[in-house]
């Protein structure tokens, strides 16, 4: 044999001898292997966190965790040896476990997942003690949503399953199927911050499916981390007092605290109990609130869309005396021809043409505003003075969103050039077209969550801050709060603001008026084309030292001298003064209801 075929014979033998050793080793010495030789498998269970807790302004407690439990299967490796005794176990048919395993099948063959969500007390002690005679299956601990009231469903959302599009749309591949995830409210805009981090537990499981040690001694597990902790600006006790205030009637409240943009209490009517959408109760309960008639779903505040009536008067005096076109004592006499009114004709100034919520002031005043002389043609005129008043208007927050911290807000509706040019064609209208704006008609849409920032900017004579009603996260300041300055004088303001004054004191708002109170503001008669008239009010208090700005819709009453500005004045005095000492208007506002049943409805915006 030749010198060659002697090496390579020896590296023949010196692999197989290399390969030996390992499989000796593999065998006899090797842990993993060892387990796998048993017929093991390690199981990775996944440990979930608990959401976040969620208190009110006051630090009360409003949301927190209640632990339930799923049936998870692992398909290859489950065993039941007894079908019919396990279908009984689970309190289900044949048929519905045989469509469960399946559909566990189509999702991972070697992967767990919820074959029962959200066990009873009873039979989640009855499977403690037969899971042992079941491989593929185990008992995983999770939480639900739970309330400390029944209050603030609006805000706070609920929790539900990821869905396919949540799956989807989810590129941080955070979330796995079965997982659970904010649906609406800051349950979904800060969700985020709430959910927390998963952790993972990896167990030493036999063929009979018991779990017979920690993997390498928990070596690889991690614990879940909690999600963060959320404060409210939300006043618990306050908002209840709204609630109740709007029972039987359909419609809005928003009450901001006007230098720091704290939202204090906010209410969509009708509403409903959170605890209906939580846990098991969601599949069950969602269906019949999404097709309930009057909306207990639409949150109104942020989604429902009103002409603002009289209320916009206030932003038309302001950009009226910026622009120079008329001064705060100006007399301006109406005769009434160019526009329907309530008010007498006769002299007005910027007061008196606030108190008295004169039309034909305001028709004038605007037509100065638009038709400025800038082009010879009519029409090119108003279309350059109209480009100007929108911005204007813009710069009050209307016609676009505030970016509050809650999902779905709309922008509301300040028409725009190209809109009358699709409507009358381009350069063919003018301000006779457009005239029913003056008086906050029209086209003009807005939110009551824009009004209630109206009266905010009011307040503070020309800026806001952005309305929020996360106040901390994990006891940080929420980060996402700005300041937005208007660019008018603050002198501007103060003819408005005593005209509003006049309003409650001895105009359309009167029944609102309390001397302790020192309440301003400005109500609206909201034409509705569907029915009887929208009651709208938004205004301040107290005067001299705003610390409460809010905005009241309800629809179907009527004037805004009634319903709502005795509900918004009747919750600025609880603020306020910490009490109600007018039983006569609380009867009134208690007693009267707005929820005729199968009434057309106002338009909404739900698209």
């Amino acid at each position: 044999m030749s010198g060659r075929g002697i090496i390579i014979r020896g590296l023949i033998v010196l692999v197989a001898i290399t390969f030996a050793a390992r499989l000796f080793y593999i065998q006899l010495l090797e842990e993993d292997y060892k387990v796998a030789a048993e017929n093991n498998v390690v199981q990775k269970i996944t440990q979930y966190p608990f959401r976040g807790l969620v208190y009110d302004s006051n630090d009360s407690l409003v949301i927190y965790n209640s632990p339930v439990y799923d049936l998870m299967v692992v398909p290859k490796e489950a065993e039941i040896s007894d079908t019919t005794t396990f279908c009984q176990l689970l309190e289900i048919d044949r048929e519905e476990l045989d469509a469960r395993l399946q559909e566990a099948k189509k999702y991972s063959p070697i992967l767990a997942s919820k074959l029962v969500e959200q066990l009873s007390d009873d039979l989640f002690a009855k499977l403690q003690d037969q899971l042992i005679n079941y491989p593929g299956f185990y008992v995983l601990p999770r939480t639900v949503r739970s309330y400390n009231t029944a209050s603030l469903a609006n805000v706070v959302g609920y929790v539900g399953e990821v869905s396919g599009k949540d799956l989807n749309r989810d590129t941080a591949n955070y979330y796995r199927s079965g997982d659970y995830i904010g649906i609406g409210g800051i349950e979904k805009s800060y969700e985020r911050y709430l959910r927390g981090k998963r952790g993972a537990t990896y167990k030493v499981v036999n063929v009979q499916g018991i779990i017979k040690d920690d993997y390498r001694d928990g070596e690889y597990d991690t614990l879940p981390k909690p999600g963060e902790s959320i404060h409210l600006t939300i006043d618990l006790e306050l908002q209840q007092y709204a609630e109740k205030l709007m029972e039987g009637k359909v419609g809005s409240v928003v009450a901001i605290e006007p230098k720091t943009g704290r939202i204090l209490a906010f209410v969509s009517a009708p509403s409903y109990d959170p605890q209906l959408l939580s846990g098991k109760n969601l599949s069950k309960n969602f269906p019949e609130l999404n097709s309930n008639e009057d909306k207990p779903l639409f949150n109104r505040p942020l989604q429902a869309m009103y002409p603002p009536g009289s209320m916009f008067k206030t932003i038309q005096g302001i950009i009226a005396m910026h622009e120079g076109v008329v001064r705060q004592d100006e007399i301006i006499r109406t005769d009434g021809s160019n526009i329907g009114d309530l008010a007498p004709p006769g002299p007005y100034n910027m007061i008196k043409a606030i108190t008295k919520s004169s039309n034909n002031y305001f028709y004038l005043i605007m037509k100065r505003v638009v038709e400025q002389g800038e082009d010879e043609s009519q029409f090119l005129d108003s279309r350059i003075g109209y480009e100007k008043w929108r911005e204007h208007v813009k710069q009050f927050g209307l016609g676009r969103t505030l970016g509050v911290d809650l999902p779905n807000e709309k922008p509301g509706n300040v028409p725009s050039i190209e809109w009358y040019d699709r409507v009358y064609g381009k350069n063919r209208w003018k301000y006779s077209n457009i005239a029913s704006l003056s008086i906050g008609q029209g086209e003009l849409l807005v939110t009551p969550l824009q009004m209630a920032n109206l009266a905010a900017i009011l307040a503070n004579k020309g800026y806001f801050i952005t309305p929020h009603v996360v106040d901390k996260i994990e006891g940080w300041p929420n980060p996402n709060i700005e300041k937005e300055i208007l660019p008018y004088d603050e002198k501007l303001f103060d003819p408005i603001i005593l005209g509003m004054e006049q309003v409650v004191k001895a105009g359309s708002g009167i029944r609102g008026y309390m001397d302790a109170l020192k309440l301003a503001g400005k109500t609206s008669t909201v034409q509705n084309p569907h029915g009887e008239d929208h009651s709208g009010f938004m205004g301040f208090a107290p005067m001299d030292d705003p610390r409460i700005s809010i905005a009241s819709y309800v629809e179907n009453a009527g004037q805004g001298g009634r319903a709502a500005v005795s509900v918004a004045s009747l919750l600025a005095e609880k603020y306020i003064l910490g009490k109600v000492s007018r039983p006569w208007l609380e009867d009134y506002v208690l007693e009267e209801r707005y929820l005729p049943q199968n009434a057309p409805r106002p338009t909404l915006a739900e698209n």
